[in-house]
């Protein structure tokens, strides 16, 4: 295992290869999910254009992994103005990249805050033929407000949901609780949300999942995924005495691979384990029953991508003779980590042993101004290796500037000097943060170690650091704040060291 490790390096150390990080892998399928979906957007001259684009991007943000069409999930939105406006019917926009772009372009109709006629409006596309609505399907409303409405709601609110209307109300204003809590859907700490408009993708999973729950309820779906495993769940159909259940699955890609299942009738949720990951798979569940005929029902699941670790690799905390390192995520199923360190260019190659429950240590016994290379092994209980590598420098021995002072050259400009650091400097930044008019960054030659600061208005403190600059990086700044004394007072500065 060393020896393999110790090669890897090797290689490493020869081609100095870069790292990228890792890409997400898709989020859990949701096409189990069928219903309509309505969102009523307070579209009146109430609502500020920056307010009304940050809810456009958090209703793109609350759907995006839906999957649409006539037998999932579709959108429809309705304005609230003067007078009530549906900007698009629930079956016209049946791909995300659509449904994306039509949110985009919808545009502010300004007016009044007519929420109630808005509500009666929506009583009757909600079960539309015309407007894209589907009978025997969970309908949901979204209310997005800020809170105020010039007409009744309480009325119109309570018919959409005595027929079977779920309302979400989310409130980026100061509107009124308990009216709010009585339009929403019970209970109102599941269905009302108050949250700042620049807040609202805090919200986003809670209420997405809220929603999945309504639209999930009478179909088979899947929970708790991971990359190998998933469990079913479906309403209860059968009983131990009436019937069983016959589950198959098989990845979408390979369906001749396909797996059989069989549970009695009293079960309505089953596991699913030793799944390929980054994977999705064709399930049916199919009621066997000896009194009535149930039609089968399907779905499709994509298992996630297969957590690892290392995926990432953090160096911090650089001095002239050690590193920190550091790395995440830590995972129950890693017994230990390989931190094989070495410079470059060269082929020594030191190790450093730490156990599974850690995720960071302290390498010590450098060179200054060395580069390194860092790889982090993880050791599974499998048996298998996960590497990642990363560079890292240690600092200059000595490498800060000493002794900045300043002298007096005139009204409104200083000499700032300092004596040379330790090793082999390129240069030097002097940075002057001004507490009044604008910072200024001045990069001078080895050979120089003074700079003439000037526009330092009298009465002010301004702030002056020095970094001398190596080959590797920067070493360590030196700042000092220095006060320039009114115009009345005699002429002059005082300096302190920085806090």
């Amino acid at each position: 295992m060393l020896a393999k490790a110790v090669l890897s390096l090797g290689l490493w150390l020869q081609f100095a290869a870069g790292q990228n990080t890792p890409e997400r892998g898709p989020q859990p399928s949701t096409s189990n999910s069928e219903g309509d979906l309505l969102f009523l957007l307070d579209s009146s001259g109430s609502v500020s254009y920056y307010e009304f684009s940050r809810v456009k991007e958090f209703m793109w943000d609350l759907v995006q992994p839906f999957t649409f069409g006539p037998r999932d999930v579709q959108t429809s939105i309705i304005h609230i103005s003067t007078t009530p406006t549906m900007e698009f019917p629930f079956d016209r926009y049946l791909s995300s990249g659509t449904l994306q772009q039509a949110i985009r372009n919808t545009q502010q109709l300004m007016g009044d805050t007519n929420t109630g006629k808005a509500l009666s409006y929506a009583k009757e596309k909600f079960f539309s033929d015309e407007a894209g609505a589907r009978p025997d399907v969970p309908k949901v409303l979204v209310w997005v407000t800020d809170g105020f409405s010039t007409d009744d709601i309480s009325e119109p609110m309570q018919l959409l949901k005595d027929m079977g209307v779920t309302v979400f109300i989310v409130s980026t204003g100061r509107g009124n609780y308990l009216e709010l809590s009585a339009a929403a859907s019970q209970p109102p700490e599941k269905h009302l949300h108050f949250v700042d408009v620049d807040d609202l993708p805090i919200i986003t999973k809670e209420l997405r999942d809220a929603i999945l729950d309504v639209i999930q309820a009478n179909r088979l779906h899947a929970v708790d995924i991971t990359s190998s495993s998933f469990r079913l769940m479906w309403p209860k159909l059968l009983s131990q005495e009436t019937g069983y259940y016959t589950l198959e699955y098989a990845p979408l890609d390979d369906l001749a691979r396909k797996r059989t299942k069989q549970v009695s009738g009293a079960h309505t949720s089953l596991m699913l384990s030793n799944l390929a990951p980054e994977t999705t798979y064709e399930v049916a569940l199919i009621p066997e029953s000896n009194v009535h005929y149930f039609p089968p029902q399907t779905t499709r699941v994509t298992t996630l991508p297969e957590e690892t670790s290392p995926a990432q690799v953090l160096i911090s905390e650089s001095g002239p003779y050690s590193f920190h390192v550091s790395w995440a995520p830590t995972l129950d199923s890693v017994i230990g980590y390989q931190i094989l360190y070495g410079p470059l260019p060269g082929n020594s190659v030191k190790l450093l042993e730490v156990d599974g429950e850690h995720n960071s240590t302290v390498v010590e016994n450098l060179a200054p101004n060395t580069t390194y290379l860092v790889t982090v092994t993880a050791v599974y209980k499998s048996g298998k290796e996960k590497s990642l590598s990363a560079k890292a420098c240690t600092q200059e021995e000595g490498s800060k500037v000493r002794h900045l002072r300043f002298e007096d050259m005139g009204p409104n400009t200083l000499k700032a000097s300092w004596d040379s650091a330790d090793g082999k400097v390129l240069g030097y930044r002097v940075r002057c943060r001004r507490q009044t008019g604008p910072s200024s960054v001045i990069s001078v030659s080895p050979q120089i170690r003074s700079v003439v600061l000037t526009d330092l208005a009298s009465g002010t403190t301004n702030k002056v650091c020095v970094k001398p600059m190596y080959k590797n990086q920067p070493g360590k700044r030196l700042c000092r704040m220095v006060h320039m004394q009114p115009a009345t007072d005699a002429q002059g500065y005082k300096h302190r060291q920085r806090a």
